[in-house]
């Protein structure tokens, strides 16, 4: 049994062993043909891989969208608790045309227009060539295995056609918004092209002195040096202020005896060029001087105080010069210049020399003559009569058919009648009165004259310490006001009861044009013809007339236009029927206390002719000359009657000259008496 053990296990190992070698062989068989058919696989797979890359993009992207949709609904379970479904519907329906967005989508460019994309090269543009948009696409496309890299899983990405649209689009984007931005700025510029059209139009002489439009202000290093002058005295005086508070004797002393320095370097002088030599030298050494006040004393809370102050102190002179300023320019417009005066006193001489047979103007038939034209001229001013009379006549077609009816006072009637004796008017008539002779022009008819006469009138216009000494006071208490010269308008009817219609002038006005159309004017029944003077919301009632009274608010109209007086035309005979006089003594009788208004002749004018007054085209009358500087010439030289109303009277100093030469052309300036009160100069 044993022996027969043996041989069984000695028969196996027999078959083991071989079997054992049978193995060996097979493998070494597999390994040869594997090194001889590799190659050929290899070369194989090649091929087959560029054939399959094709569908590639296609397989990647349907992968992609799977695990979109598994991120898409990971997503909604979270935030399902969170928003409702129509939220969640709108923000699906607006991610829908952009898909997710992810990394991914912002490598594939996958942006808005609104979104910049820096560092972006290769730009494909609407006429970029097709081999161009194929390396573009190729350029910005991932592979796959790239997508795999970057992130991990495969994401879809967008085939070279989508880009190219997109591109385009976002080109088109850009386009379109840099066409509304030029757009823009064409709108731009021509409105500041506009602006700078209508700043050049602007008349630097217009605005006065301390314009900014002038045309010396353009360059802004003019006059340079006396404007660091007069900075460094500024500042002087601050550190001298601060150096006397904090017991810097020496320096404040210092400070001011170089501010004296620069004061009279600096002397009148207005530009550059009135400057001495020497000021740089002031200027650098008051330049060292603050800079060593300023390492000790500076303190920008101390300086900031000083500097208010002085701007306070600064302000409230201004303030006070104008005040004076006001003060003197109503006070000049109420004087006669001494050569007016002179020229007064010379002619009322030497008219009471002549014996009476000479005093007597030809002509004098033609005073009450209805079918003339007839003037009304009421003036203590000889010398504005004269431009008055001698402007109307020298721009007259039929000089002999113009009557001018002159009204002076006692003290220049005898100056006024000599005048015209000497100087005539050509052939036209004129003839003179004294306003002092009208007897029944009395204190128990009118009621100016009753007022004035009047101890609280007297009061008004005589006391010295009046309570209040503003400027508009003091221009109502101008002479004028207390002359019958000036409320003689108001009683034309009774002065020339024969006249059917009469042009009042005032004496500061200049003809231009001949008048005698004016007469040809259909008042269509009123009693007034003149030029309206309202704005959009000046020159209306509520200016001149005191509303708050129950008396104004009740018959007029606030709003209603105003007027001018200077030239006007008046039918004597609407004026007898509608009582235009009587309706003045009532308002006139009303206002004794002066509710009503103040003092003067336009608001009872207005008052007076409410509702009867004709407004005239404004080229028969342009006013403003003695205020406004700022008239167009225009106007001016196509207006038929120029008006000075205003301060600035053309005859006085403060006239403005630029108005003044339509005046002063009608002045005989070789005429003895003229040259002998030296009125030329």
């Amino acid at each position: 049994m044993a022996t027969m053990a043996i041989k069984r296990g000695n028969s196996i190992t027999g078959v083991r062993r071989n079997s054992g070698g049978y193995g060996s062989w097979m493998s070494i068989v597999i390994l040869v043909l594997f090194l001889l058919l590799a190659p050929v696989g290899y070369f194989f797979g090649s091929g087959m891989y560029s054939s399959a890359s094709i569908d590639e993009n296609d397989f990647s992207s349907s992968i992609s969208k799977q695990d979109v949709d598994w991120r898409a609904k990971l997503a909604l379970q979270h935030i399902g608790s969170l928003f409702s479904k129509r939220v969640i519907d709108v923000i699906k329906a607006n991610t829908d045309d952009l898909g997710p967005l992810s990394l991914d989508s912002f490598r594939k460019n996958n942006l808005s227009a609104s979104w910049k994309f820096t560092g972006q090269e290769d730009v494909i543009s609407n006429n970029s060539s097709p081999a161009e948009i194929k390396e573009s696409t190729r350029k910005w496309t991932l592979t796959g295995k790239e997508e795999k890299i970057l992130d991990g899983h495969p994401h879809s990405a967008d085939t070279p056609a989508k880009l190219v649209r997109r591109q385009l689009r976002d080109k088109r984007h850009e386009t379109r918004a840099a066409d509304l931005v030029k757009k823009d700025d064409d709108a731009i510029i021509k409105l500041e092209n506009a602006a700078i059209e209508r700043s050049k139009s602007v008349d630097s002489a217009v605005l006065g002195k301390y314009s900014i439009w002038r045309k010396e202000n353009d360059n802004e290093n003019i006059d340079t040096t006396i404007r660091l002058v007069r900075d460094q005295m500024i500042m002087a005086r601050v550190y001298m202020s601060i150096a006397t508070m904090k017991n810097k004797t020496q320096l404040a002393r210092e400070l001011q005896s170089q501010l004296k320095e620069s004061q009279r370097a600096l002397g009148d002088a207005t530009a550059d060029a009135d400057l001495n030599r020497s000021v740089g030298e002031k200027v650098k050494a008051m330049g060292q001087l603050l800079s060593k006040a300023k390492n000790q004393l500076y303190d920008c809370k101390l300086v900031t105080g000083k500097l208010r102050a002085m701007l306070q102190s600064a302000d409230e002179q201004v303030r006070s010069l104008k005040k004076q300023s006001m003060f003197l320019s109503q006070l000049a417009a109420k004087t006669i210049p001494n050569g007016i005066h002179c020229l007064s006193m010379r002619l009322t001489i030497d008219y009471y020399l002549l014996p009476l047979e000479k005093r007597i103007f030809p002509r004098r038939e033609n005073l009450e003559n209805p079918d003339l034209y007839h003037y009304a001229l009421f003036s203590d001013n000889v010398l504005a009569a004269s431009v008055v009379v001698n402007s109307t006549i020298k721009n007259a077609k039929e000089p002999e058919k113009h009557v001018f009816h002159l009204v002076s006072d006692k003290l220049n009637f005898g100056a006024m009648n000599m005048w015209f004796l000497l100087n005539p008017p050509g052939k036209a008539t004129i003839h003179v009165e004294n306003v002092d002779e009208f007897k029944w022009l009395n204190s128990s008819y009118c009621p100016v004259l009753r007022q004035l006469e009047s101890a609280a009138m007297k009061e008004y216009y005589f006391k010295s310490d009046h309570q209040s000494t503003g400027s508009s006071n003091l221009k109502y208490r101008n002479p004028k006001y207390l002359s019958m010269l000036n409320h003689l308008r108001f009683y034309l009817p009774q002065v020339y009861p024969k006249l059917n219609k009469i042009l009042f002038l005032d004496d500061d006005i200049v003809v231009q044009k001949d008048l005698t159309g004016l007469w040809k004017v259909d008042l269509k029944g009123n009693v007034n013809g003149a030029v309206e003077t309202c704005g959009e919301s000046f020159h209306r009632f509520d200016k001149y007339l005191n509303f708050s009274n129950p008396h104004i608010s009740r018959n007029f109209d606030p709003n209603a236009c105003g007027w001018a007086y200077g030239m006007n035309l008046f039918d004597l005979e609407a004026w007898k029927k509608k009582d235009i006089t009587g309706i003045y003594h009532k308002w006139q009788n009303m206002n004794e206390d002066r509710v009503l208004w103040k003092l003067g002749t336009l608001p009872p004018g207005l008052m007076t002719f409410y509702g009867l007054t004709h407004p005239l085209d404004k080229s028969w009358h342009v006013l403003g000359l003695g205020y406004n500087p700022s008239i167009d010439k225009k106007d001016i030289e196509k207006a038929a009657v120029i008006h000075y109303n205003g301060n600035m009277k053309p005859w006085l100093e403060l006239a403005m000259t630029k108005y003044r030469s339509y005046w002063v052309k009608y002045i005989k300036f070789d005429h003895p008496y003229i040259r002998g009160c030296k009125l030329g100069e």
